[in-house]
């Protein structure tokens, strides 16, 4: 901890410049270093903190017509997606005179949720727009329940190696 004027004269002695690095605490920290540098390295790190994942809107469509089995699949899709920490957009498409017939599409929305209710939550409820109905989830903060258990079981499992 030195005071201002011995600190400014350190830097003047190595050629570099005294920089305030933390102003609000007490006392304010500063650094002797090149300022010049240290500006291009900070501009370096903000460029490659823009590349990081920010939860995207990801979509999944369904007909209403669609299989069981290609529903799971598509479900699955959007749970991998939610749990990666993205929205998702449940689309159903009506083609034709299914749109008079929009209960069927509630429908497929409401299974949608019921299941990925562990890992998503409904952000936007079902609503029409021309001739999709859309729903929009939202990662959940809680938890996964499957991955409480194998997380509350691993600690057994050595506990009980070492006992045997």
């Amino acid at each position: 901890m030195l005071p201002l004027p011995q600190a400014l004269a350190a830097a003047r002695e190595r050629d570099l410049d005294l920089v305030e690095v933390a102003p609000n605490g007490v006392p304010p920290v500063c650094r002797i270093l090149d300022y010049g540098k240290y500006k291009y390295e900070q501009a370096k790190r903000d460029r490659t903190g823009k590349h990081q994942h920010h939860g995207d809107l990801r979509e999944v469509r369904f007909k209403v017509k669609i299989s069981s089995h290609d529903m799971d699949m598509k479900l699955r899709r959007a749970e991998r997606f939610l749990s990666e920490g993205d929205k998702v957009k449940l689309s159903v498409m009506f083609r034709g005179r299914e749109i008079t017939h929009s209960e069927l599409g509630q429908a497929l929305l409401q299974r949608a949720r019921e299941q990925l209710d562990a890992v998503g939550v409904v952000e936007k409820p079902p609503t029409m727009e021309g001739r999709f109905m859309n729903m929009i989830l939202a990662p959940s903060k809680v938890r996964r329940p499957a991955q409480e258990q194998k997380e509350a079981a691993a600690p057994e499992e050595v506990q009980a190696a070492a006992e045997g």
